[in-house]
């Protein structure tokens, strides 16, 4: 029998509207999932991945350890020298997550007498990590300049001789689909050589040519001192990657307990990281579908004047705020039983009063499926 105080606290969140539950596979119009560019079902991409493990003879089902002890395939250092060309880095450290890249970089980078400024709606995996780390931590309010350089102007008052300032943020917001003023941003850090780390999970394979991301759009590789990638979002796979410089690479295999204590990746897993990036490569189609279908929503938006209940974005996610979780759900669930997937993010995954519809826009979906579904909402009483 679970202990009472944590029967309590499951009772309060179902009294709150908030009870999480498993869902099941459906086969509705998909504006939910984070598989922007359709690479999760690609048959091209994983016929390439049976052939290449096939023709190599890595007909192996697991790594065996970690990457420190048996599980280092060949496979790790072909794809991650793939990567860090792709995204103009010097080097990358493949990584099981985002959840585990973030907790492995911001538990062990961030030292005792260093300070750590972070946007308020920085994901949750970051936040985790932040709290592991010995450095004290300070958030700012979300996308503003202003608030953040009040926080640094007070921490470097109190900075400690030979101390870090670690700036973080990401380039596209996972629960609003909106985005910094990156550059602003990187010109703000390197005014006093603070080092800025971007969460880019949400923006590879939406942005720039081949889907590099707003860092590679912007032209601001140069000034981050680390980026945070995943393959789960537009890649269509499983796994993360932190890019940075080959000493930082050194000191995370060393001193990074999520990556030391975590078995590897097996190698189909990688082998389908590397057809996943040759495939950004070569479908350039699929990129310029889905920005058309980006403009295409907005577009929509606009003409069914909902401009106002929106978050604006450039992103493939854009939220209708829907004030409370019992109504968002409601909304959500009717959207389902008329065939679309939408879901409702409610508090307190968000802050009460912001609960809200998360639209995901894919390569796949049609302007038919688009024009539809924002009409159906219309109907409601947002």
């Amino acid at each position: 029998m679970l202990p009472k105080n944590l029967q309590n606290k499951l009772d309060k969140r179902a009294q709150e509207n908030a009870f999480r539950q498993l869902g099941t596979l459906n086969h509705l119009i998909d504006f939910s999932s984070n598989d922007y560019l359709g690479f999760s079902k690609s048959e091209a991409i994983f016929k390439e991945t049976h052939l290449y493990v096939t023709e190599h003879k890595l007909l192996e089902n697991g790594s065996t350890g970690s990457r420190l002890l048996t599980g280092n395939h060949k496979l790790y250092n072909i794809v991650e020298q793939q990567i860090s060309a792709f995204h103009s880095s010097e080097t990358a450290l493949i990584f099981n997550s985002g959840y585990n890249a973030n907790l492995g970089f911001f538990s062990s980078v961030p030292q005792r007498n260093d300070i750590i400024l972070y946007d308020e709606l920085c994901h949750a995996s970051i936040r985790d990590g932040i709290k592991m780390s010995n450095a004290k931590a300070y958030k700012f309010n979300h996308n503003d300049l202003e608030d953040l350089e009040c926080h640094l102007e007070r921490s470097r008052e109190v900075l400690a001789k030979e101390s870090n300032i670690y700036i973080v943020t990401e380039s596209v917001f996972s629960m609003d689909g909106d985005s910094p003023d990156l550059k602003a941003l990187s010109k703000l850090a390197k005014k006093h050589n603070d080092l800025l780390i971007i969460d880019e999970a949400h923006a590879i394979g939406v942005f720039c040519n081949c889907g590099k991301g707003l860092i590679s759009k912007l032209n601001l590789e140069a000034s981050v001192f680390t980026r945070i990638i995943t393959f789960g979002k537009a890649l269509g796979t499983h796994g993360a990657a932190i890019l940075c410089h080959q000493d930082l690479k050194e000191y995370l295999v060393n001193f990074s307990r999520p990556f030391i204590y975590t078995t590897a990746l097996p190698p189909h897993n990688l082998a389908t990281i590397q057809s996943a990036y040759n495939a950004l490569n070569t479908q350039e189609f699929q990129l310029k579908k889905l920005r058309h279908n980006i403009t295409f929503f907005k577009t929509e938006i606009a003409r069914l004047k909902l401009q106002h209940h929106f978050i604006e974005s450039n992103s493939a996610i854009h939220c209708c705020v829907v004030s409370g979780n019992k109504k968002a759900k409601h909304i959500a669930q009717e959207l389902q039983h008329n065939g679309f997937d939408v879901k409702a993010i409610l508090s307190p995954t968000v802050p009460k009063g912001k609960e809200r519809l998360r639209f995901c826009i894919h390569s796949f979906n049609t302007e038919k499926e688009i024009s539809e579904v924002l009409h159906l909402l219309t109907t409601f009483a947002l």
